[in-house]
């Protein structure tokens, strides 16, 4: 696994290659975001790349698990994972963009939440750690 700046690029069965033309690069902003109960999380995830056909998908890592899957936006679809529901989670994919939006917030939203743009063949993460008080 390779890393640039702020983002990695992850590959499975294929080079690493830091090429945002080809691979697509994703960031987020560094730091924690602290809000309080009941307020609403934007959490920024912005991309590069030429392929119409991503996918943009936010994953929620509790502390000692493993990530799960909150939703995917592409051209596509726009589907949730039953355990977070629209209401409360939700995105939009821009042209460049795809920030999360999470409603009324929860002491259990606390987590790092990690955005992932999926390209055919490879995928490129970055992560953005969040805390609620």
């Amino acid at each position: 696994m390779g890393s640039t700046q702020g983002s990695c690029c992850l590959t499975e069965g294929f080079p690493c290659r830091h090429d945002e033309f080809m691979l697509g690069k994703v960031t987020q902003p560094p730091g924690d975001v602290i809000l309080t109960q009941g307020q609403t999380a934007k959490l920024k995830c912005t991309f590069k790349t030429t392929d119409p056909n991503r996918a943009l998908f936010w994953y929620k890592q509790e502390v000692n698990s493993y990530p799960k899957f909150i939703l995917i936006r592409s051209r596509y679809s726009a589907d949730n994972s039953p355990e977070f529901v629209k209401d409360r989670f939700d995105a939009e994919l821009k042209d460049s963009s795809v920030p999360l939006m999470i409603q009324d917030l929860h002491v259990c939203d606390s987590a790092v939440y990690y955005c992932l743009l999926l390209l055919y063949g490879t995928y490129t993460s970055s992560l953005h750690q969040t805390v609620f008080f």
